[in-house]
């Protein structure tokens, strides 16, 4: 009896698992099963492209020949600067008397100390040109060149742009690897990017990631310039000191930025890293090769920052919406001239979307001055296309030989309006609008709101004609000017080697 209930148990579970077979292949064949939560049945549209008949089923990327392209063109770069420090031994008393130094026979009091620091670079051409971050450079006495086969070179200093944290050196070589550019703008959020360097002093290192944001702003870039740009890639492949100035490149191993940046409480690698574009790299980059500093554009508007407070957008009377909006609109400037008004809302440029104020700051830095580019903006609920030509900081479309001497002055300045030309009764002048707390003009006693009419003695009718005084200058500048709505004129002797 048993045996028969056994016997009757298998079959009827052979029978049960041979009618599943038959069933999941007669109906489901060799189709692929897809769960989705849409009740209808059908795919989210963002999840489309994972069904192109090119694109699915890939098999993973190989970085092995994107590395292998990259190591080679990587260089480690190694700076030396000289700091001058005070012994701390008490003065001589006799130092005035006799010409002896004031620390008892140890010179002036001062002892040098070398400071040692390191980075990485990329090698842009076969004749030994080197793009690396401003900051790996600046202020170094010394640059050593360091290739991953060991050769060293001595280096010297192109060109440097603070604004960008970029700069270009050169190695006297022949005959070297290089990296070929690619397309920022084509890069994509969650593509992968291989970051490479020489972090803290290890030999070459590559790292991997995906680009995880694009138009990233830090703020960072403040502190060693007035007119900072910022539009990093962020990524989270792996960056730690020594890495800056080294390349991120795409699975193809071509030049998709430098790297510039990490985020970090600790000062070490902690999830990000940010990397400057390389179609922003390639502009200055050729600058400053061609003229020993960048030709920057300007589209003439004042704009809300990405990372406005709710009180700020309160106060400036900002409503939620599309675009970059428009605070306002220096007159004489490229805007002002294409009919670009306060409040406007900039939302493309040369038809590319502007999701932010940060993107619109990384495109407009890959134009130079002179250039016409399409701008699109929104005005009372209709959008309008007007063509607008890119001026410098001096409202021109001049060639400029020395940004870094407007750089270093630390100040916002306009060239001032013919209305209030007339009403002070002078041709022109340049008005400071703002001055930043490291710069050359808060080693004076000048206030907001200067209004310079003359440096040197000759007229000053534009900030084209100061920026041309003062690259022709000895280093030393006297101002003077007026201050609206007070009488007398002001003078402030000014030396560009930053002593007061």
């Amino acid at each position: 009896m048993k045996a028969r209930q056994v016997v009757a148990i298998v079959l009827i579970s052979a029978s049960t698992a041979l009618a599943t077979m038959w069933g999941y292949n007669h109906f489901a064949g060799n189709k692929t099963y897809l769960y989705t939560q849409d009740s209808s049945g059908r795919i989210p549209t963002n999840y489309a492209k994972f069904f192109d008949g090119q694109k699915f089923g890939n098999v993973p990327v190989d970085f092995t020949d994107a590395a292998s392209a990259a190591i080679p063109a990587t260089v480690h770069i190694k700076t030396k600067s000289v700091r001058n420090v005070s012994n701390n031994l008490p003065k001589n008393p006799f130092s005035d008397l006799f010409g002896l130094g004031d620390d008892w026979g140890f010179g002036n009091g001062m002892r040098s100390i070398p400071e040692m620091a390191s980075g990485s670079g990329v090698i842009i051409s076969e004749d030994g040109y080197i793009v690396t971050n401003n900051h790996v450079v600046d202020g170094a006495d010394e640059l050593t060149v360091t290739l991953s086969n060991r050769k060293s070179f001595k280096a010297k200093v192109i060109g440097a742009d603070p604004s960008t944290d970029l700069a270009v050196i050169k190695i006297e070589a022949k005959g070297l690897p290089f990296l070929l550019y690619g397309n920022s703008d084509e890069a994509k959020i969650g593509q992968w990017v291989l970051a490479v360097g020489y972090p803290l002093n290890l030999e070459t290192t590559v790292t991997a990631g995906i680009i995880s944001a694009k138009g990233r702003t830090l703020d960072i870039n403040m502190r060693q310039s007035k007119t900072p740009i910022e539009s990093f890639i962020q990524t989270d492949a792996a960056v730690n000191p020594g890495n800056s100035g080294g390349p991120l490149i795409n699975p193809e191993g071509q030049l998709v930025g430098i790297n510039s940046a990490i985020a970090s409480p600790t000062g070490s690698y902690a999830g990000y890293s940010f990397t400057i574009p390389v179609n922003i790299v390639k502009k200055v980059v050729g600058d400053l090769i061609k003229y020993g500093t960048p030709q920057r554009a300007y589209l003439g508007v004042r704009y809300l920052p990405d990372n406005a407070s709710d009180e700020m957008k309160k106060e400036a009377g900002v409503q939620d919406g599309d675009g970059v909006y428009v605070l306002d609109v220096p007159a004489d400037g490229s805007a002002a001239k294409a009919g670009i008004q306060k409040g406007d809302r900039l939302t493309k440029l040369n038809g590319i979307p502007l999701n932010s104020a940060a993107e619109m700051v990384g495109l407009v830095a890959t134009y130079r001055p002179g250039e016409k580019v399409n701008v699109t903006y929104q005005r009372a609920g209709k959008e309008y296309t007007v063509p607008l030509v890119l001026h410098n900081n001096a409202g021109t479309t001049d060639v400029v030989k020395n940004n870094s001497i407007m750089d270093k002055l630390g100040a916002d300045l306009q060239t001032l309006n013919k209305k209030d030309a007339a009403d002070l009764n002078v041709k022109g002048g340049v008005v400071v609008k703002s001055i930043d707390e490291n710069g050359l003009f808060s080693k004076t006693r000048m206030e907001e709101g200067f209004i310079i009419l003359k440096a040197n003695g000759k007229e000053i009718n534009s900030v084209d004609d100061f920026r041309k005084i003062l690259e022709n200058s000895d280093g030393s500048v006297k101002l003077e000017g007026v201050y609206p709505g007070y009488e007398g004129s002001f003078q402030y002797p000014l030396r560009l080697n930053g002593g007061q």
